[in-house]
């Protein structure tokens, strides 16, 4: 197949898509009036609000906003699928509670580590004395850490407590979780010492060798069984979008790491065109549905009122399945690969633009109105931010693809921060704020202290914007100063030194903020602290009242 052909494809697709735009203005597609988008709620729910991360006068504020939004109070007559609700979230609560602190203890070490590499960047004589310190192998297990420990810990945690509360059954068979659990972080700590040590796969997201990784496809069926088990018992008859997005993250991700470690399968050109085709879907068909989904749920949930459009919720879903999955490719421009799977991968990189519309527009409307939400809601507050972000990096991405682009930011910093803002901006913040609601719901206990969630936000948000900001222009710069052939190339390193400190006093910032939520986990599960009068919390899981 020749450029042509893939270009003349590109057009058709196009042309199918705009058709399906039109058909979509007349057939209602952003109706706020589907009733696919109300099964999340309990009868008479709606306008109801569901904030465990709040003190009671948040929530009460939060309460008027969304009253005040909707013309008035609606109905509060839901106590029987309460106790239902309460009963699925008992049956999860060990499984995503050791999920949650393997998460923390991943972060910190990914945070560590990162720190450590960043300001090796520009101080590359610190901490040289010991081998598993030097820039390559302590800026890999950093990567490993957040790849393999804190986003699959907590995005698969969060699955474990939303799935059976949209399937209305209680989880069935969470030993094999737990179990499946404590395969993968064995798995983790030996590829982390196998990386420290020196012995690497050499696979940028492939790092830990297949000997190890084996234990991660098995853990991670492991902890899939359960989901599966409660799928097939579910008491519903529709499936909301979110377990769509999970579900399919869920089979997505053994696919891709199981034909990507397949030892002896992939060499040369083939092995590089494998490599970025896995760490760009790792990214997009696991962390990035994982974390979609996690927005389609607590989003409405907190403000009471259903998503605008359910249908364009599926539309986005699709495009993701759809568009995402050669999108890889974009990274070997340049490379000895055919042009042709070039092409595709740019031509699929623009695609992505009508599902994170599809989301982006969604998104927008269903907060319409209810913005002050933010300044009463923790959760909301970063998942708010997290689906910002969503909608930036995947814009990004688009553009970065593109020839005339990717000529000036390929092989820089600016890559780092685009990355970044993908996993970090993006999914790590979606997680933040799913973990601040989910974690009152499983320990039965409250958050005790509301001005650490407040500083744990404006850190990891200032730190990033720093971080960001500055790979963004020094990476942007070093770019040019490579494109230069009369420069040499000492210059692309010089011009970044700035940026690169940079980057290290924003980083520094996250780190801090990452102490502070681990330091509030740890006072909740001690119950150290103000007791406040948990408002948020089931007070009785069986009993005469359920208070939401």
């Amino acid at each position: 197949m020749n450029t042509v052909a893939i270009l003349l494809s590109a057009f058709v697709l196009s042309f199918v898509a705009l058709l399906v735009f039109i058909w979509s203005q007349r057939t209602g597609l952003f109706d706020r009036s589907s009733k696919g988008a109300e099964v999340i709620f309990a009868p008479d729910e709606i306008g109801r609000i569901e904030e465990p991360a709040a003190t009671s006068a948040g929530r009460r504020a939060l309460q008027r906003t969304v009253d005040a939004a909707q013309g008035g109070a609606t109905g509060h007559n839901v106590n029987d699928e309460l106790r239902e609700r309460a009963r699925a979230d008992a049956s999860t609560a060990p499984v995503v509670f050791f999920l949650f602190c393997c998460a923390i203890v991943w972060l910190l070490v990914a945070s560590a580590a990162g720190l450590t590499a960043s300001i090796k960047l520009h101080e590359p004589d610190w901490l040289v004395q010991q081998a598993w310190l030097t820039f390559g192998r302590i800026r890999t297990i950093h990567l490993n850490a957040v790849a393999y420990g804190w986003a699959p810990m907590a995005g698969l945690g969060v699955a474990l407590f939303i799935i059976p509360r949209l399937l209305k059954t209680p989880l069935i068979g969470a030993r094999y979780a737990f179990f499946g659990g404590v395969l993968w972080n064995a798995a983790l700590i030996a590829g982390l010492g196998s990386i420290g040590a020196g012995i690497s796969d050499g696979l940028e997201w492939l790092e830990i060798p297949w000997q190890i990784g084996t234990l991660f496809a098995l853990g991670g069926a492991l902890i899939a069984l359960p989901l599966v088990f409660t799928l097939v018992n579910r008491r519903v008859e529709h499936l909301y979008v979110s377990v769509w997005y999970m579900a399919c993250a869920l089979f997505w991700i053994p696919v891709l790491f199981i034909v990507a470690k397949m030892p002896g399968v992939h060499s040369g050109i083939e092995q590089a065109t494998m490599n970025w085709w896995f760490g760009h879907n790792v990214l997009g068909l696991f962390y990035t549905p994982l974390a979609l989904a996690s927005v389609y749920y607590f989003l409405p949930k907190i403000i009471g009122r259903p998503i605008q459009s359910y249908n364009l919720s599926l539309l986005g879903f699709w495009g993701l399945a759809f568009f995402y999955g050669q999108v890889g490719g974009h990274h070997l421009i340049g490379g000895p690969v055919p042009q042709w799977m070039i092409t595709l991968s740019i031509v699929q990189s623009m695609m992505m633009i009508i599902p994170v519309a599809a989301f982006t527009v969604n998104q927008y409307q269903t907060l319409q109105g209810h913005l002050g939400a933010l300044r009463d809601s923790p959760t909301l507050r970063f998942i708010g931010v997290g689906g910002l972000m969503y909608t930036a990096s995947s814009f990004q991405g688009s553009i970065e693809a593109l020839r005339s682009v990717n000529v000036v930011t390929h092989f820089t910093h600016y890559t780092v921060a685009h990355a970044h803002l993908g996993l970090y901006g993006f999914v790590t913040f979606v997680f933040f704020g799913a973990m601040y609601f989910t974690t009152p719901r499983i320990t039965a206990r409250e958050w005790p202290y509301p001005s650490m969630i407040s500083a744990h936000f404006w850190l990891v948000s200032t730190g990033f914007a720093i971080y960001f900001v500055s790979l963004t222009i020094g990476g942007w710069l070093q770019g040019q100063a490579m494109l230069e052939a009369a420069r040499p190339f000492m210059d692309s390193v010089a011009v970044t030194l700035p940026y690169l400190k940079g980057r290290s006093i924003g980083g520094a910032l996250m780190v801090l903020g990452h102490l502070v939520f681990a330091l509030h986990f740890v006072l909740l599960v001690t119950n150290f602290g103000p007791q406040r009068d948990k408002p948020a919390l089931f007070r009785h899981l069986f009993g005469r009242e359920v208070v939401s």
